[in-house]
């Protein structure tokens, strides 16, 4: 129990410099920004799928959980969230490199990891828009959590920052108390084999805000116990702790759980074409 509860308290304390800083990002653009420069600022984001696609790609989910705060405060659009998500893949580096896995390889799933992340991101910018005012959204927020924004950047972020990690600590040791009792073994057994249904329920586990979830996806494809396009399928859905804050921060609901419909399909979808087209890395 005591490992469980260590576990939960090093998942998150990973992920606060991120949320930091993007709380200190959010409280510049209103303390600095005018409102049209604010509205210049989400209106242009036109290359942030290619950038989110990069940065999320970097070790662990830091990312993600700063992208996810920027995008409910609309500073970032939709589609660059979304590459960020596709793109991130919390504990696969690690346990490919720990593996001994070749570099090329790994360079390669990374790469298809950023390369689907940023055409995703653009198709999905192409069709939706926020319309909503960012400075005028921000000015709302600090009203609603009493944050006192007139205080200062670093004692507001820090009030915010505070706020969120209790929330993810909370999550997080629930998971890892359900997936204790569970076993990665009874996880393991769950995907491996099952042929077209592989590519689903791959993608299912990846939704799963935990490191677990990607080890677990990843050792079994180094075990050859699931496809190259399952891996994919449980990679490219997993992206951490980011859709537990987007659920947090972000008020409008049906626009949560449509980021999270598209991440499960986009996953299934992927990982199927990849093995149907017989991709080799």
């Amino acid at each position: 129990m005591l490992e469980v509860i260590k576990d939960a308290v090093i998942d998150v304390l990973k992920i606060i410099p991120f949320l930091f800083l993007a709380f200190c990002l959010l409280e510049y653009i209103e303390h600095k920004m005018n409102k049209k420069n604010s509205q210049y600022l989400i209106n242009n984001g036109k290359i942030g799928p290619i950038v989110g696609g990069v940065l999320g790609s970097f070790p662990q989910c830091g990312f993600s959980a700063m992208a996810t705060r920027l995008f409910s405060s609309h500073v970032i659009t939709m589609g660059t969230l979304i590459a960020v998500y596709l793109s991130t893949s919390d504990e696969m580096l690690p346990i490919l490199i720990s593996k001994g896995t070749n570099i090329i390889i790994i360079l390669k799933i990374i790469g298809i990891k950023i390369i689907i992340g940023i055409i995703f991101g653009f198709i999905i910018d192409l069709f939706y828009h926020k319309k909503e005012n960012y400075h005028n959204h921000i000015h709302d927020e600090c009203i609603h959590d009493h944050c006192h924004c007139e205080e200062g950047i670093l004692k507001s972020s820090l009030h915010h920052t505070l706020s969120i990690t209790l929330y993810l600590f909370l999550i997080t040791l629930f998971l890892n108390f359900l997936i204790y009792y569970i076993g990665e073994d009874a996880i393991s057994s769950f995907l491996a084999n099952k042929s077209v249904l592989g590519y689903f329920l791959t993608s299912l586990v990846g939704l799963i805000p935990n490191c677990a979830s990607s080890v677990v996806i990843t050792e079994l494809y180094l075990s050859e116990l699931i496809s190259l396009g399952s891996l994919f399928s449980g990679l490219l859905t997993g992206c951490g702790v980011g859709l537990l804050i987007l659920f947090r921060t972000n008020k409008n609901l049906k626009e949560n759980i449509s980021i999270l419909i598209l991440i499960y399909f986009i996953g299934v979808i992927c990982g199927a074409l990849i093995d149907l087209i017989g991709v080799i890395i």
